[in-house]
């Protein structure tokens, strides 16, 4: 789980000074953006996957050429039948490489982007409305539910790691209130 601060390519309302003075302490910036990418946990790329497989597959028919030559014909069957096989499984692998979920809070607008193969699934919030439905114990996904419509994340995170992940969520949705209750007290007042 990784939380990043994104600059700005969204058009985010600003968060004005309420006090144009001097101000000791600590200042409460609050993030343009926040930006909960979730991805598996893939330790090799698809391009590295099918270097390894062309390799495998040279080597393999590299040997079953030497008992092809030496007469033992059935070698060779068993082995277009296992590099087929493994060629399917590794490209059903190298398929789901690039699933994730990008879950993005701009300003009162929350967005959930999920990728499973090559399909994408975009589901939009208004921040306010969101809920983060509480985790159980037995390691269920994080529902992010409002408006009518809900949405379970949490697919890429491990189980003992949803709690963090829902309590995070939490936070930023409640710092996007408040920015957003001081935006339009500000606006209120001149």
């Amino acid at each position: 789980m990784s939380v990043t601060f994104v600059p700005s390519p969204w058009p985010a309302p600003s968060v004005p000074r309420l006090d144009a003075g001097w101000r000791f302490g600590r200042e409460h910036l609050l993030p343009l953006a926040w930006s909960f990418d979730l991805r598996r946990n893939v330790s090799i790329t698809p391009r590295q996957l099918l270097v390894a497989y062309a390799l495998l597959c040279g080597l393999s028919l590299l040997v079953a050429a030497g008992f092809w030559w030496q007469g033992v014909v059935a070698v060779g069957v068993y082995t277009l039948l296992e590099l087929v096989a493994l060629g399917v499984a590794l490209l059903v692998v190298a398929r789901h490489a690039g699933d994730r979920e990008l879950i993005t809070l701009c300003g009162r607008e929350l967005t959930v982007e999920q990728r499973f193969g090559p399909g994408v699934e975009r589901s939009l919030f208004r921040a306010e409305w969101v809920r983060v439905e509480p985790v159980a114990d037995d390691g269920s996904l994080v529902e992010l539910s409002g408006e009518g419509r809900s949405v379970r994340v949490g697919r890429h995170v491990r189980p003992e790691l949803r709690v963090a992940l829902a309590q995070e969520l939490r936070r930023a949705l409640r710092l996007s209130r408040t920015a957003s209750e001081q935006v339009v007290d500000h606006e209120l007042k001149t």
